[in-house]
């Protein structure tokens, strides 16, 4: 993380600065940025900016008469120092993932020259004790739990969605419903691998704010939408089934195409409408927070308080409606809506209600926090594929069935007594 200059500036040459004195500077370059480094640099040559701090390295009066010319590196301006000592100053605090708290160091030597590193041969700036190198770590790893777990999802996701699409006999309006949701799923999980993979891992990227990062950004966005919405859709029609019962397929259908697909379209396009004629709010790759995102947060919020209500209303039908007869529907009614509750909250995406309450930044529940966090949020996919395909009664059946056929010598026949019927219909299978 040191800084090289590839040269001196003498006072006596003082000059604009031009991009090429900005090559070694691994910030995001702005023109906020090359503006407050090009005043930077003419305070530091006109002396309105001097460190203050150095440490004698080399005994008694190690100066012999030298001293190491004030410079400016790009990052920092370093003054005047004494030879044998090394001036300290605190770090850069527009350089993204250093620390302001700590304390950059410059050495000038006995000879009243700057420091070189041994390998470039260039004047050389210790800016590594600018990064907590410990936290990079464990920001490294949160990152690859995040990578590691949407591609985990969405190999089981792609098995999912074959297995849906490849009998007739799943061919259901539930069935169609969770296609949808499991191929916004999908879509997620890759735009997310590529965003950590093709935008976080490559800062040269963000600097340079490139069309594909942006329009990355756009369609990471819109797929986030749709996926919510699919969440949101699920809870919709098992409340219709549970509690409307008689909802015409086709029409239901219609209207969750519509929902899922169509309305997160016009709402993420005004997003990328009004952000990207936006100046600050449209650099980095808009990796920075902005104010715009309510465009797209409203929705979801409102999304997930709809899915609640869905959850608690499903749940209230197990405790009443199915076990009507029963005076106490405990524990039978209750096992299941504890069951119901278990298996939905995924499927609504509930769990990213908690994520909000996050703890205080450097308490020491934040690192479990994040952790947690980046598991629940990139397996979420894989949960779903688990309880909503590989453990679905009517796939199990449908896998049996082609197996008897395939292999009938060895499959026994399978005695089909969980539901009534051969096959589960509608989505009473989900929580009975």
């Amino acid at each position: 993380m040191g800084m090289a200059t590839t040269s001196r500036i003498d006072e006596r040459d003082l000059q604009p600065l031009g991009n090429e004195d900005f090559n070694d500077v691994r910030t995001t370059r702005t023109d906020e940025v090359k503006s407050l480094l090009t005043r930077l640099y003419y305070e530091c040559m006109t002396g309105g900016r001097n460190a203050t701090e150095y440490e004698n390295k080399s005994g008694n009066n190690p100066s012999n008469g030298h001293e190491c010319p004030r410079t400016f590196d790009g990052y920092l301006c370093w003054p005047r120092t004494p030879a044998g000592s090394t001036v300290s100053q605190h770090c850069p605090d527009f350089v993204t993932g250093f620390d302001s708290s700590r304390m950059a160091y410059k050495t000038c030597l006995t000879n009243g020259s700057w420091f070189s590193h041994p390998e470039t041969g260039a004047v050389w700036s210790n800016y590594t004790t600018c990064v907590d190198i410990e936290d990079f770590e464990f920001r490294q790893l949160v990152n690859d739990l995040y990578t590691r777990g949407y591609i985990i999802s969405l190999i089981t996701l792609i098995i999912s969605l074959i297995i849906f699409l490849s009998f007739r006999s799943l061919r259901c309006t539930r069935i169609k419903i969770h296609i949808h949701l499991f191929i916004s799923l999908a879509f997620t999980c890759t735009a997310w691998i590529l965003w950590y993979k093709l935008i976080v891992e490559k800062p040269d990227t963000i600097r340079d704010n490139t069309t594909g990062c942006v329009a990355l950004h756009i369609t990471l966005h819109y797929f986030m939408l749709v996926n919510y919405f699919w969440m949101f859709c699920e809870g919709l029609h098992l409340h219709l089934v549970l509690v409307v019962v008689f909802v015409k397929d086709a029409v239901a259908m219609r209207w969750f195409t519509i929902i899922g697909w169509i309305l997160p379209i016009i709402l993420v396009s005004v997003y990328a409408v009004i952000r990207g004629h936006n100046p600050i709010a449209s650099k980095q790759c808009w990796m920075e927070d902005s104010e715009l995102m309510w465009i797209l947060t409203i929705p979801v919020c409102i999304s997930l308080i709809a899915s609640m209500v869905f959850l608690i209303n499903v749940v209230r039908v197990l405790l009443t409606k199915l076990h009507p007869c029963s005076a106490q529907p405990a524990p039978l009614g209750l096992r299941k809506a504890v069951r119901a509750t278990f298996i939905l909250v995924p499927l609504f995406g509930l769990q990213h209600i908690l994520l909000p309450f996050r703890p205080d930044t450097g308490s020491p529940l934040e690192r479990y926090y994040q952790v947690a966090s980046a598991i629940l949020v990139s397996l979420q996919g894989f949960c779903v594929s688990c309880l909503f395909c590989f453990m679905n009664h009517d796939v199990i059946f449908a896998l049996w069935n082609l197996l008897s056929r395939l292999f009938p010598s060895i499959t026994p026949t399978m005695r089909w007594e969980s539901v009534n019927g051969p096959q589960a219909t509608q989505s009473r299978d989900i929580v009975v």
